[in-house]
């Protein structure tokens, strides 16, 4: 369950400076949804879908992550997470992206503020779609402290066998670059 869901009752995700992601120009990468992966970059792989996620994100076990995520990796400062990616998988019934995008609002509706939605190419997909948002911690439970500002966007879609997935990226405002955020959405994969 991302930050965004525990916040509002659930869990809200968050993620950090973006002086602990550094970039290794130069350095050997990988590809990941047909997109270049920056060296020290991690993956989450589940059955269905990988994600790329910035170095220095730790990736949860089963018994640590909410138990609709099918994967996460989460930054941590000074004891509270101020950055997630996550993976639900089977996370709505959904006959379509639009109805996989609209069931993915409806959870940032409780709380932040949506800022954007347009569909985006995910390999293995006849598309999905991004949404973009804004909200303010609580500082409940490792969030960041309250009233920290939010950026969070969330990739949601059907895979393969038609089932709808939904991946989140939440962080501290200015915690990662737009080309950060960019290159963790063109990371998805689904089969």
């Amino acid at each position: 369950m991302s930050i965004i869901a525990r916040t509002a009752g659930r869990a809200l995700p968050a993620l950090a400076a973006a002086a602990l992601l550094p970039l290794l120009a130069g350095c050997g990468g990988q590809e990941a949804g047909g997109a270049a992966i920056p060296g020290g970059w991690g993956t989450l792989e589940t059955e269905r879908l990988t994600v790329a996620h910035p170095g220095g994100y730790r990736e949860q076990g089963e018994g640590e992550r909410g138990e609709h995520n099918d994967a996460a990796a989460v930054l941590t400062e000074d004891g509270r997470t101020t950055g997630m990616v996550s993976v639900q998988l089977d996370f709505m019934k959904a006959g379509d992206p639009d109805m996989a995008a609209t069931g993915a609002e409806a959870r940032v509706q409780l709380g932040a503020t949506p800022t954007g939605r347009e569909e985006v190419e995910v390999e293995g997909t006849d598309g999905a779609r991004r949404i973009d948002y804004e909200f303010t911690s609580t500082g409940e439970r490792g969030t960041p402290g309250k009233g920290t500002r939010m950026r969070g966007v969330m990739v949601a879609g059907l895979d393969s066998r038609g089932k709808a997935f939904l991946v989140t990226v939440d962080t501290v405002e200015g915690g990662l670059s737009e080309a950060d955020l960019d290159r963790i959405v063109d990371s998805v994969t689904v089969r």
